[in-house]
C-alpha cells in the first residue's frame, strides 16, 4: 500500500459522474467559488503532478519540453493554466488549442498564455514528429469527463487518433479523453500518468498507467465528509499526492 492510503486508512471513494458534478455544484453554488478559481486551483495542481512525475534533473532531454493539447471545454481551460505553471516552475510547455472557446474566461487564460510567450501551434505534430521534436511528455487535456460531448467530432477525434499512437509519455487530466467517466477506456488512450481532480472519478479503477494522482486537498472538510470521499493523507503541505 502506497503512503499516501496507508496502514488502517480508508482508499479514496472513486466518484460517479454525477457525484463529481454534485461536488463541483456546490463547490460552486453552496462554497461560492468562482469558475475561474476552481480552474486555477485545478491547473495549478496539475502542474505541480507533471513536476513530480517528471522532475527536471531527471529528464532524458536537454530541455524540459511538454505538449500541452487542450480541448474547447473546462478540461481545455485547466491545461492552459497548467501550461502557465509549467512556465513558472522553468518547464518550456507548448500548446496546441485548436478549436478556441469563445467563453470570456478561457480566452483570459489563452491571452495569459500568450503574455507569457508560451507557443501555440497552428496543427498537432504527427506521432513521428512528437518524438522528434524532442517533447518530454504530452499534457491530455482535450476531453476529461465532458467525453460523451465531443469525442466523435474534430478536431478531437483527430487528436485522440494521433495520441493512441504516441510513445512519449501522457498526462491525462482528471479523466483520459476518450474515456468514459464511469466505464473507464474503450480502446481509447493509455495514459501514463493520470490527475484526478478533487477526488478519483469510476473509471480510475482501469489506469494502468505507472503514477496516480489525485488533487483534493482544497476541499472543504464538510464536503469530503458528506460525500464520503476518504481522502488520501497529504504530507505538509502538499496540494497533490500519490496514490
Amino acid at each position: 500500500m502506497s503512503s499516501a492510503t496507508g496502514a488502517g486508512r480508508e482508499p479514496p471513494r472513486y466518484l460517479s459522474k454525477a457525484e463529481a458534478e454534485a461536488i463541483e455544484k456546490e463547490l460552486l453554488e453552496d462554497y461560492r467559488f468562482g469558475r475561474q478559481q476552481l480552474i486555477e486551483i485545478w491547473g495549478h495542481a496539475c502542474a505541480m503532478a507533471v513536476t513530480k512525475a517528471f522532475p527536471l534533473p531527471s529528464l532524458p532531454r536537454k530541455q524540459p519540453t511538454v505538449l500541452v493539447v487542450c480541448g474547447p471545454a473546462q478540461n481545455g481551460a485547466i491545461g492552459l493554466v497548467c501550461a502557465r505553471h509549467l512556465r513558472i516552475f522553468d518547464y518550456e510547455p507548448t500548446i496546441f488549442y485548436p478549436k478556441r472557446s469563445p467563453d470570456p474566461l478561457y480566452r483570459d487564460f489563452t491571452t495569459q498564455c500568450e503574455k507569457m510567450d508560451i507557443p501555440f501551434l497552428s496543427y498537432l505534430p504527427t506521432e513521428v514528429q512528437l518524438i522528434n521534436d524532442a517533447y518530454n511528455a504530452v499534457v491530455d487535456a482535450v476531453l476529461g469527463a465532458e467525453a460523451e460531448a465531443g469525442e466523435g467530432r474534430e478536431p478531437c477525434a483527430a487528436i485522440l487518433a494521433t495520441l493512441k499512437h504516441v510513445r512519449i509519455p501522457i498526462v491525462s487530466l482528471d479523466v483520459p479523453s476518450g474515456w468514459d467517466v464511469e466505464a473507464g477506456s474503450s480502446g481509447g488512450i493509455s495514459p501514463d500518468v493520470l490527475v484526478s481532480l478533487s477526488a478519483p472519478k469510476q473509471c480510475a479503477r482501469r489506469f494502468l498507467g505507472r503514477q496516480h494522482f489525485v488533487a483534493g486537498r482544497f476541499l472543504p472538510y464538510d464536503v469530503q465528509k458528506k460525500f464520503e470521499l476518504n481522502p488520501p493523507k497529504y504530507p505538509g503541505t502538499e496540494c497533490v499526492v500519490a496514490l
